[in-house]
């Protein structure tokens, strides 16, 4: 299962990206506000430093202007893929810049039949919101099951992009499915990072090795 980041955190981005652990970053415009500055050099660096696909959305909500404001995002890199809300003309956006060699994100994704709809179109991911749903009282990863089923049912070439991830276990269960890709904010995958005993081990590894130099002060590794 590939990870990507949810963000548009330059500081994050390199981070994780330095472990290795990145296949790609996902954004949207309430995460580039976030950020501030500007947003064309936030996605222009983005792009640079990820190798791996990069969404970034449109900000209209007709067909004209996502057409447009789609191939302008294009530019930024042949890594980005276009990232297109829900709607008929999403839909239609999706279809026309698929057929025309540019890939594209589904988003606000929360139902089989939305994310049915949206891999019919052309769409190269489709991005569930299962955190969302949760909020609702609904069973957001239950969504995951039913794509993934109806996907395998049809060979569709589409991808599962799993978002609006809440914590670690939403991960898990994810990858238990098999869905194609998960998007976290990074501090989710901080916390993957993380066990008490890993630290324990560590901080008991430390001490030993102290004790050890202690008898044999020019011992080295």
């Amino acid at each position: 299962m590939k990870i990507f980041l949810d963000t548009a955190n330059l500081e994050s981005i390199k981070k994780f990206n330095d472990m290795g652990l990145l296949d790609g970053i996902t954004t949207n415009p309430s995460l580039l506000s976030k950020e501030g500055g500007n947003p064309k050099d936030a996605m222009a660096e983005i792009t640079k430093i990820i190798k791996g696909d990069v969404s970034l959305e449109v900000v209209s909500t007709e067909y004209s202007g996502m057409m447009e404001e789609g191939k302008r995002l294009r530019e930024y890199g042949d890594n980005v893929i276009v990232k297109v809300p829900m709607t008929p003309d999403g839909l239609k956006a999706c279809k026309s810049l698929s057929s025309e060699g540019i890939p594209v994100n589904v988003t606000l994704i929360f139902s089989p039949n939305q994310a049915l709809l949206a891999a019919k179109s052309g769409a190269k991911y489709v991005s569930p919101f299962i955190g969302r749903l949760d909020d609702i009282g609904q069973d957001g990863m239950h969504l995951i099951k039913e794509i993934k089923e109806i996907f395998s049912n049809y060979n569709f070439g589409t991808k599962i992009l799993v978002a609006s991830i809440r914590h670690p276990i939403h991960v898990i269960d994810a990858a238990k499915i098999g869905a194609d890709v998960v998007t976290l904010p990074p501090v989710v995958l901080d916390k993957m990072l993380q066990h008490p005993l890993t630290k324990i081990g560590l901080e008991n590894f430390l001490t030993d090795w102290e004790k050890l130099k202690a008898v044999n002060p020019d011992i080295k590794i």
